[in-house]
């Protein structure tokens, strides 16, 4: 595969992505697929998902998992909701990683990844605790199906992400890079984060957004890529600083509107083409 291919978050039944009628239509090559409802995670359903993909011409390279009761309102109600933080659901989520990680072998991906969630600040603080053990057993449970996991940035600074890898201590544990997050989260500048956490980096969300007037306290705004304030000329000289020859793939977060969605990261596709060709 060449470098940089140019991909997409996509879905099949469940999710933020797009369809792959609408990737195939862009000329995608590569998708990051939200993990499908569990009805639709069978080896049946794998395998006529897989025949689809070829004939269309697209690879996964990337499974993300998800979960339901997930919300992304506001800061603290993501805290409280979103990944294997939360005790109220970890058992449970967990048990769906691990389902996830099953039918991402079936399909014949070897990467997972997700939000674990708000990991806090003090590490002897039992919460940490508990997400450095559950982050240790899907690490684990993907070691049994020769798969990595990626966790994706936002909720921590690079200095605390760094911090919980090195606690995790697996060596299947990776991450995937989103800019926009940083900023959304207001977790750390994201060009400054990359070079931080490169070693670690194996995927990456191209998304973009500004910043909030009282950052990590409010919401940053999600703005079509190019728009915003990641400076992705800069984004792509450091990806190429740091030995980074995966895909680039794109995620824009406006199911809602498939119209614009569509013509987003159509726009999106293109700078990144423009891009691409300038830097390499």
């Amino acid at each position: 595969m060449e470098k940089w291919p140019l991909g997409v978050f996509a879905s099949i039944d469940a999710g933020l992505g797009v369809h792959l009628e609408v990737v195939k239509e862009l000329g995608v090559p590569t998708i990051h697929l939200h993990a499908p409802s569990k009805a639709s995670r069978t080896p049946e359903k794998a395998s006529e998902f897989t025949a689809k993909l070829k004939k269309m011409g697209i690879t996964i390279s990337v499974v993300f998992g998800g979960f339901e009761g997930e919300s992304y309102a506001d800061i603290p109600t993501t805290a409280k909701t979103v990944g294997l933080v939360p005790p109220e659901t970890r058992a449970a989520r967990t048990a769906e990683m691990k389902e996830i990680a099953d039918f991402a072998r079936l399909l014949g991906v070897d990467i997972v990844a997700l939000h674990v969630g708000f990991v806090p600040h003090d590490t002897s603080h039992q919460l940490y605790k508990d997400a450095v053990a559950v982050t240790q057993e899907i690490c684990d449970h993907c070691k049994g199906n020769n798969q990595r996991l990626h966790l994706e940035t936002g909720q921590e600074s690079p200095e605390g992400l760094l911090q919980f890898h090195g606690d995790v201590d697996r060596d299947n544990l990776f991450i995937n890079f989103d800019p926009a997050n940083m900023i959304l989260y207001g977790s750390g500048e994201p060009i400054e984060a990359l070079k931080k956490v490169g070693k670690y980096v194996r995927s990456v969300h191209c998304k973009d957004a500004t910043w909030a007037d009282k950052p990590g306290e409010e919401w940053g705004a999600e703005v079509p890529l190019g728009e915003g304030d990641v400076g992705f000329e800069n984004f792509l000289s450091t990806l190429k600083e740091i030995g980074y020859d995966g895909p680039l793939t794109i995620e824009r977060e406006i199911p809602q509107e498939p119209a614009r969605q569509k013509e987003e990261i159509g726009r999106g596709v293109k700078l990144l083409t423009e891009l691409r060709a300038k830097i390499l």
